[in-house]
């Protein structure tokens, strides 16, 4: 059965899903069976894992409103499989408000898939509404990039006391599965203090591989491509390899 982990943040531009993206495909290339669910209008996962999110249907709003097939959704590609989002998706939560269970669509999606993987990666939007909710339900696991800029910590309050909830009333399953430092500079005394007060925070669940900021990391997404394809002897490649063996270490 596949471990689910939703890589959230509220925050946007913390690199969420440059992280679901890349863990994916470096999970990928150690053996393992590999599904990213896209869950972000944006579809910005769909399109960096090198699939086309205005033809791909079904798409995960297929599954949520429509009650589509989820292997039928399922796109595999080089670096993995993917459920794709497109902009529908952004009106999903309106429409899934008159539906019975509605924290739970995406469970109940996954839960058809969960045989065939040993991890499924959600990727989340940057905002606390009722998709966000809907990943926390299904997920097993959260897994929290944090950019070590100075804002990193804020809005985190909110975003554990979502979680807290969510574990109370919905899903009391769910734990950490671990903090991820992204865009990180040696070079800068900031990202070292934002790395300490992280570590602080959130004492022994911080990963000890930390995400640099990569110029080739950033180019990625625009050739449709996971780093460990586009330039796999970048920083930012070695970086995603180190936490994949780290996530399967622990």
């Amino acid at each position: 059965m596949a471990k689910i982990i939703a890589v959230v943040n509220q925050k946007g531009g913390v690199g969420k899903t440059t992280t679901t993206v890349n863990i994916t495909a470096a999970l990928h290339d150690l053996g393992k069976r590999v599904l990213l669910c896209d869950f972000d209008p944006q579809a910005n996962a769909t399109s960096g894992m090198g699939v086309d999110k205005n033809t791909a249907s079904p798409n995960v709003y297929d599954l949520l409103i429509s009650d589509a097939d989820p292997v039928k959704a399922v796109v595999s590609t080089k670096y993995g499989d993917v459920l794709p989002s497109n902009k529908a998706l952004a009106g999903a939560g309106i429409e899934m408000i008159g539906i019975d269970n509605r924290e739970k669509l995406l469970k109940a999606a996954l839960d058809a898939l969960t045989d065939r993987y040993d991890f499924i990666f959600i990727d989340c939007p940057p905002s606390l509404e009722l998709l966000t909710v809907n990943a926390l339900c299904a997920a097993h696991t959260l897994l929290v990039p944090v950019q070590c800029e100075y804002y990193a910590l804020e809005g985190l309050s909110d975003l554990l006391a979502t979680v807290r909830l969510v574990k109370r009333k919905l899903n009391p399953e769910l734990n950490m599965e671990g903090v991820l430092l992204t865009m990180f500079d040696s070079r800068t005394n900031l990202s070292l203090q934002v790395a300490e007060e992280v570590k602080r925070h959130f004492p022994g669940q911080v990963y000890a591989t930390v995400i640099p900021r990569n110029v080739r990391l950033s180019e990625a997404p625009s050739h449709g491509k996971p780093i460990s394809a586009y330039d796999p002897y970048s920083r930012g490649a070695e970086a995603y390899r180190l936490l994949a063996e780290e996530m399967c270490a622990s």
